[in-house]
């Protein structure tokens, strides 16, 4: 990719949920849309502040930072409405927020605790159609627009230590469908990407990860995709160029979702237990 850009976003606004520091995928998706020529906001929930480095991101692109917790209506309605101040309307939205709180603290997915299990779904799901609404109501969002969300695979199969968030992406990407019926009577458009397991953050903290993450770079033919690949196929969403595509989970995962196993994956098995041959 030219560091020039093609200006497939030129003269497009937006805003961009969910950058922490130069590891987030949002940031990434920052840093493309910028190259792109679009102008954007960038929020994140005030508790971010001092955990992550975004006001870095900010000058780097040029681009407010409007603080806000994507779970809370009064915040959401008040950063749309200063939005519309800054831009006028926007053209774009991207969710990239997810958080699962049992996942974090290790508890097991048949001993969930309910109310964490339910900010997780609060927070990487619900929080999703809580954007939307208020885009709506507030009159923020332009036809023609484009939303899109980060989800996983494991809305759709079962990885054991992915746990409840499997469930999040699931309805997350419920949304995306439901939304995508309505949201087409004024020509916006609204997709899922269902990304590789990607080192970042967010998906450091599940136990486990990196044998996630080991394994579907065996299985997948193109191995992982990056943070920054997955920018740029953001990018793609957001533009004109994709205008017909909605209520889409895409998969940009280097070919994952239509593996079942590789050659790659069966020689490290059969290694594996015949060295457990070996030991017995």
């Amino acid at each position: 990719m030219s560091d020039a850009g093609y200006g497939l976003l030129d003269g497009k606004t937006g805003i961009i949920f969910g950058a922490l520091n130069d590891e987030s995928i949002a940031w990434k998706v920052a840093e493309a849309a910028h190259r792109e020529g679009a102008q954007f906001a960038l929020s994140n929930a005030p508790v971010a502040r001092r955990l992550g480095s975004m006001d870095e991101l900010a000058e780097a692109t040029d681009s407010p930072v409007i603080w806000a917790d994507a779970t809370d209506d009064e915040d959401l309605a008040s950063l749309f409405n200063e939005v519309q101040d800054e831009y006028g309307g926007i053209d774009f939205i991207v969710h990239s927020i997810g958080m699962g709180v049992n996942v974090r603290k290790d508890v097991p997915y048949e001993d969930l605790n309910y109310n964490w299990y339910q900010k997780t779904l609060d927070i990487s799901s619900v929080s999703l159609h809580r954007i939307v609404h208020h885009a709506l109501d507030t009159g923020a969002m332009n036809d023609g627009g484009s939303v899109v969300a980060m989800s996983y695979i494991g809305a759709q199969r079962i990885f054991s230590k992915y746990s409840e968030m499997g469930d999040a992406k699931a309805l997350l990407e419920s949304i995306v469908r439901s939304f995508g019926y309505r949201l087409g009577q004024r020509d916006i458009r609204i997709n899922a990407i269902s990304q590789s397991p990607t080192k970042t953050t967010a998906g450091s903290g599940i136990e486990g990860f990196n044998a996630m993450y080991e394994f579907a770079e065996r299985v997948s033919p193109m191995g992982n995709a990056s943070a920054e690949s997955c920018a740029d196929y953001t990018v793609t969403l957001l533009s004109d160029l994709t205008r017909m595509v909605t209520m889409q989970t895409l998969y940009h995962d280097g070919g994952f979702s239509s593996m079942g196993i590789s050659d790659q994956l069966v020689e490290a098995m059969q290694d594996a237990f015949q060295n457990d041959d070996d030991d017995a």
